[in-house]
């Protein structure tokens, strides 16, 4: 049966997911202990921001050596196997395997710029006293130097970061506050959040393949084809689709896992559409 867009975001909200009974108490006895402890605490962050950085994004190493080939195929078929490409859609989607590819280097100065960028970006009023610095906790670092977290998944993972500070500033700082919506006492840590939104992306995707090999995976490449920041501006709709799907769940930290799954489901949903010919066709996109 065709997909209709009308099949709109957030249809599996009505799926609460719950901790298991071991998390759940954990949690209580942690706030019982520490009620003082609000979400925008540094300390509190950086320690979310750890747990969420080793169980989605996994051990600090390049994202390659733990990648999963086998993520696709709820949405993919053997049919989907032999698909031409256009000389256009094959030069985009190379290009983007080659951003994959670059690991994130604290020793280059064009990366230490756009980091101090993504700094400015999200604090156009405070003045970052170093690179290296307490202040990142307040994004959502694990701690003082982001680019131990960078390792997870490259330098793309910071373009996308900075890519959507950017284009769509208001979008950004309403999810990097908080401002919108029923929020739970202790939220995910925004910086870490968007680098394993990048990984979820590029899984869902299928981009270590030579060819995407799933249907949303193909039905990118003839995006891609039409704006060669198709995957940028994906990767803002996804983040602020995640959010979404964070407040209708009612989601603690404990659930970020489920929350990125149902982003996954719901991003996997749009870009199965028959009627998609542009990255602003996909009816996520008024979320940005």
């Amino acid at each position: 049966m065709r997909l209709r867009r009308s099949q709109c975001i957030l249809s599996c909200a009505s799926s609460h997911h719950k901790a298991d009974e071991d998390e759940s108490n954990w949690q209580r006895r942690k706030l019982d202990e520490e009620p003082a402890w609000s979400h925008n605490s540094p300390h509190v962050i950086s320690q979310l921001a750890q747990c969420f950085s080793n169980a989605m994004v996994g051990p600090r190493a390049w994202i390659g050596g733990i990648f999963n080939r086998s993520g696709n195929r709820r949405f993919g078929s053997d049919k989907y196997l032999d698909y031409p490409l256009t000389p256009l859609q094959e030069e985009r989607l190379r290009a983007l395997q080659e951003r994959l590819g670059v690991p994130f280097d604290e020793t280059r100065l064009d990366h230490q710029e756009a980091l101090q960028a993504l700094w400015n970006a999200a604090f156009p009023n405070v003045k970052l006293k170093s690179l290296i610095s307490e202040q990142w906790k307040d994004m959502g670092w694990q701690g003082a130097n982001p680019s131990t977290d960078f390792r997870g998944c490259g330098f793309i993972s910071l373009e996308n970061l900075l890519f959507f500070a950017t284009r769509y500033p208001a979008c950004f700082h309403r999810l990097l506050f908080k401002r919108s919506g029923s929020r739970a006492t202790w939220e995910y840590p925004f910086a870490v959040a968007g680098i394993n939104v990048t990984f979820m992306l590029i899984q869902m995707l299928d981009l270590y393949s030579e060819k995407p090999k799933c249907l949303p995976g193909i039905n990118f490449v003839k995006l891609l084809g039409e704006d060669d920041e198709a995957f940028d501006v994906l990767y803002c709709i996804a983040f602020a689709m995640m959010d979404a799907q964070w407040l209708a769940m009612c989601a603690s930290y404990m659930e970020f896992k489920d929350v990125l799954q149902a982003t996954r489901t719901q991003l996997e949903r749009e870009l199965s559409l028959e009627d998609i010919q542009r990255i602003e066709d996909l009816p996520a996109y008024n979320l940005i």
